[in-house]
């Protein structure tokens, strides 16, 4: 009897065991996100944080940057935006100056070593462009091909939405395409709804392209967050949804999307504070501005998953 008691013990404790490294191995697989983002004017480059559930983010590295901006002209990096490609590097374009027709890039195999960074003059061959403002980048897997796009206001086009108010800035959304960050596709207007927009992200869900953007338009002022879809990557996008931010002026969206649901964070920039809104379904959304955290003087740029030993490697730096 007591051998019969003994063994059940032992084979209680040896299941005990085996639960608990089952859940610490689970926890060390667990992916977590990242945020990539810029503080003051970019001048110091790019700082990271990190959460566990997409509400609390904590700074990486004392909040110090990662990465000192060094190319174009202002030598700034505003607007990070990271994603990793199939080729297991990180890639990274930013905002290097304010009125240079070009945009910043770099990448990296761990976010702490990085590539020699360039310059890419996307828009050399428009005269009158004045700027190129929030680039982002996103990896099509049915071309296998990385599209970047951006915000550019040229003199003289799109008369019907131009004010004199904010510089007269009149932006629409262009793009290019590259396998290699080595030769681009000429570039091309990707986005046009008839209003001056800036800021644009794109997300896929299913067979079907979403893209998140900031309605410019300052006469009567809009400075709101909005959606429009696509059933190809690179045009054809419905006319923009009804804003899904409230009674406040918001920018520089970028989309996690989690266990939950999809969280759309954006830069409430004139109260200097971060903001975001919640679906379930890319339908109905749901502020929840009060219910997240994030350093004191984050500026907006992009969420992103990672492995937890990519986290624990950062953390480390």
């Amino acid at each position: 009897m007591g051998e019969i008691i003994y063994i059940g013990l032992m084979f209680l404790r040896l299941s005990f065991l085996l639960m608990m490294f089952g859940c610490t191995a689970m926890a060390q697989q667990q992916d977590v996100y990242l945020f990539s983002y810029f503080k003051n004017n970019g001048e110091d480059g790019l700082h990271l944080a990190f959460s566990e559930d997409g509400y609390k983010w904590t700074a990486l590295n004392n909040d110090s940057s990662f990465l000192k901006p060094t190319a174009g002209f202002d030598k700034l990096m505003r607007d990070p935006c990271i994603i990793k490609g199939p080729d297991g590097l990180f890639h990274m374009v930013w905002t290097s100056s304010w009125n240079e027709k070009g945009i910043g890039y770099a990448n990296s195999p761990d976010l702490i070593h990085w590539s020699e960074q360039q310059y890419l003059e996307v828009m050399k061959h428009e005269p009158d462009a004045r700027n190129c403002w929030a680039p982002e980048i996103f990896y099509d897997e049915k071309s296998r091909q990385y599209m970047i796009f951006w915000a550019t206001t040229i003199k003289g086009k799109f008369p019907e939405t131009q004010s004199q108010k904010e510089n007269a800035y009149n932006h629409r959304i262009y793009y290019v395409t590259t396998s290699d960050f080595k030769e681009f596709s000429e570039t091309d207007l990707l986005y046009n709804d008839d209003f001056n927009v800036i800021d644009a992200t794109i997300i896929k869900e299913g067979s079907k392209y979403i893209m998140f953007m900031k309605d410019e338009t300052i006469e009567p002022p809009q400075k709101n967050i909005r959606l429009a879809t696509s059933a190809n990557l690179t045009g054809g996008y419905s006319g923009a949804s009804p804003p899904l931010t409230g009674n406040y002026w918001a920018e520089g969206p970028t989309v996690l999307k989690t266990n939950a649901g999809w969280i759309v964070y954006f830069d409430k920039y004139t109260e200097k504070k971060m903001g975001a809104v919640f679906s379930k379904d890319l339908q109905v959304w749901t502020d929840i501005s009060l219910k997240i955290k994030f350093p004191t003087g984050v500026r907006h740029g992009s969420a992103f998953t990672v492995s937890r030993q990519q986290l624990v490697a950062l953390q480390k730096k």
